[in-house]
C-alpha cells in the first residue's frame, strides 16, 4: 500500500481482536511449551517469510535451548485477500535431513500452505516437523493440518498485524487487528 493515509485509516476503522500484551502472553506461553518438548532435540527453527518473521523473533529470545535457524517462503497470497496458487519463492537453505525442524508461520488459516510445507520438510528426510502459529483461524471446515503449538485462536475474519498484513501494511502492529464487516 503506497499510501500512509489509506494504511492508517484502514487500521483506525480495525476492530482490535488481540492486544500486543495478549500477543506477547501467548507468545511466552508457547515458549515454554516449545522449550519443553524440544530443548534435547537441537530443532532447526524455519520461519515461514514474510508473515512469521514477528513471532520467529519474539519466539526464538525466549528459547532457552540451542537451534539453528533458516527461512523458507512459500506464499499463496501476495498482496490478495483470499488465497491463490501456491508459490515456493526460496528452499530451506539448511539440510533438512534427519533434523527436528520447528516450522514458525503467522496464521493457520484454511492450513494448505502449512501442510504443503511440512509434507515437503518430511519428504525431504526430516526426523519429525512441528508447526507453531501465532493465529489459529476458527473456520466451520476441517483444516489438513493441525498446529502443534497455537499462542492464540482468531476468528474467521480477515485479519492483520502482527506478521499479517493488508495489501502490504501494517505487518509491524504488535497486536492483531480484524477489518471492520460492514
Amino acid at each position: 500500500m503506497s499510501d500512509p493515509r489509506q494504511a492508517l485509516a484502514i487500521l483506525a476503522a480495525a476492530e482490535l481482536i488481540h492486544s500486543a500484551d495478549s500477543v506477547a502472553a501467548a507468545v511466552s506461553r508457547v515458549a515454554r511449551a516449545i522449550s519443553e518438548r524440544l530443548r534435547d532435540s537441537n530443532p532447526l527453527l524455519l520461519c515461514v517469510m514474510n508473515g512469521g518473521v514477528p513471532f520467529a523473533g519474539h519466539l526464538m529470545t525466549q528459547l532457552a535451548f540451542p537451534l539453528d535457524f533458516d527461512y523458507v517462503h512459500v506464499s499463496r497470497y501476495g498482496q490478495e485477500t483470499s488465497g491463490g496458487e501456491l508459490t515456493w519463492r526460496r528452499q530451506p537453505g539448511v539440510p533438512v535431513q534427519g533434523r527436528t525442524v520447528l516450522l514458525v508461520d503467522d496464521i493457520l488459516d484454511e492450513g494448505l500452505t502449512l501442510a504443503a510445507i511440512r509434507e515437503r520438510l518430511l519428504q525431504g528426510g526430516a526426523a519429525a516437523c512441528y508447526t507453531a502459529v501465532v493465529a489459529d483461524k476458527l473456520l466451520t471446515r476441517k483444516k489438513p493440518i493441525t498446529a502443534d503449538f497455537v499462542a492464540l485462536t482468531v476468528p474467521d475474519r480477515f485479519l492483520f498485524g502482527y506478521g499479517m498484513d493488508v495489501r502490504g501494511a501494517w505487518r509491524n502492529l504488535p497486536a492483531i487487528y480484524a477489518m471492520r464487516e460492514d
